[in-house]
């Protein structure tokens, strides 16, 4: 069982041998906050455009090293930590890379395809997040242009991503000036591609999670469930706490890539069906009414998915700092994880200033109370749910013993 290594993932799809224009330009892309879910569309995108698979690149993980290399004097008055540290990002593309870049794309990301799609009032970014490009941005025209001194036009179009008709019509309008013989038609075909290759990247990956559960299952063993925004999948804002579980011997599981085959949902929210509390599997609003951020969204219905799945026997809950849009989703979020006994620990305050050591004491708290619960736990939301479904080898034996 593996951690689902998240920064080798922004390696370059595979792509069918199709006649495109090419266009000889070198995008950078800052490698941050809604990129981590949704890099994937962009790289297919771009290539789909003409530009050449290795022309797209990525600026590296989040480190305090290339934060003072780059960043340092640009950064904004932002208390966000993951937005303040764009500044390093931006940097690195501009002044770091071995080949410069042309462009520097930067989308203001307002709103996100999501598997909660029409079970919730909308799928926004956060506000922070969104007009995180503006901010950096300023950092870098402070003391003259930045990205004209350095040859490179700096393009942050607004994209609505749950709207591929307008995401087209707004991306065509920002890069046109950019990308000689650029069509509305071309736009609309790899925006088309773009979420095709998204969907098949993250089917991939519930693949992964659903093998890690399967194992679990055969072995007894219990799993964590990293619950968090897409940023902290980046080791420098996530702190690498995923990885010292995963030497600790926990595979990690994230809320973004959980399994959704049809069986398993029914067998996990049967009861929560019948009751009438629910209308699908994908339905919050017993738990979460004020349901319109995307990443708040998908947070608590991961939250309920880890409480009723046997083998995720612990969540762990990321915050980078103390952020409005997280606050009131502190309680909910560990009351329903909480609700069969399932354990939960939160980690705040996560930014440069949180010390390696206090990370490994709390990462041996977990073990150590793993270690001495996680069986009872697994026995304790086997017991609640009917035989498990096909998907799943040989555990109608495992629930049997542990009745």
């Amino acid at each position: 069982m593996t951690l689902l290594t998240f920064p080798k993932l922004f390696a370059k799809p595979r792509s069918a041998e199709v006649v495109r224009p090419e266009r000889k330009l070198r995008i950078g892309i800052p490698r941050v906050l809604n990129m981590w879910s949704t890099h994937r569309f962009w790289t297919t995108f771009f290539v789909e455009l003409g530009v050449n698979r290795r022309s797209v690149v990525y600026s590296s993980e989040t480190s305090e090293a290339r934060q003072r290399e780059f960043g340092q004097g640009r950064a904004a008055v932002d208390c966000c930590y993951p937005v303040k540290c764009m500044t390093g990002h931006y940097g690195e593309l501009l002044h770091g890379l071995k080949k410069p870049i042309n462009v520097l794309f930067s989308p203001k990301i307002t709103t996100l395809p999501s598997i909660l799609q029409g079970e919730v009032r909308n799928t926004m970014s956060c506000p922070r997040v969104l007009a995180g490009a503006e901010s950096t941005k300023a950092g870098f025209l402070r003391e003259g242009n930045a990205f004209a001194d350095a040859g490179v036009i700096y393009v942050d179009p607004v994209v609505h991503l749950d709207e591929p008709k307008l995401a087209a019509r707004e991306l065509f309008e920002a890069l046109d000036p950019v990308l000689e013989d650029l069509t509305p038609e071309e736009v609309e075909a790899a925006i088309e591609a773009g979420f095709a290759a998204l969907e098949e990247f993250d089917t991939s990956l519930r693949k992964q999670s659903l093998n890690v559960l399967r194992n679990c299952a055969a072995d007894s063993r219990p799993a964590v469930l990293a619950l968090g925004r897409p940023y902290h999948m980046d080791p420098g804002i996530g702190h690498g706490i995923a990885t010292e579980l995963q030497e600790a011997g926990y595979p990690v599981l994230w809320g973004q890539y959980l399994p959704l085959e049809e069986d398993l949902l029914d067998w996990l929210y049967r009861d929560l069906l019948s009751a009438g509390r629910i209308r699908t599997p994908f339905d919050i609003s017993d738990i979460w009414p004020s349901s319109h951020s995307s990443n708040t969204n998908e947070l608590l219905w991961a939250a309920r998915y880890a409480s009723l799945m046997p083998w995720i026997a612990c969540v762990i809950r990321f915050s980078s700092y103390e952020c409005g849009m997280d606050q009131p989703t502190y309680t909910p979020v560990q009351e329903t994880v909480e609700a069969l006994g399932t354990l939960f620990f939160a980690f705040q305050d996560l930014d440069a200033t949180n010390p390696a050591g206090s990370v490994r004491i709390r990462v041996e708290t977990i073990d150590y109370y793993l270690k001495r619960r996680a069986q009872k736990i697994i026995e304790q939301k086997l017991a609640a749910l009917d035989t498990p479904p096909e998907s799943f080898s040989n555990l109608g034996s495992i629930k049997d013993a542990a009745q």
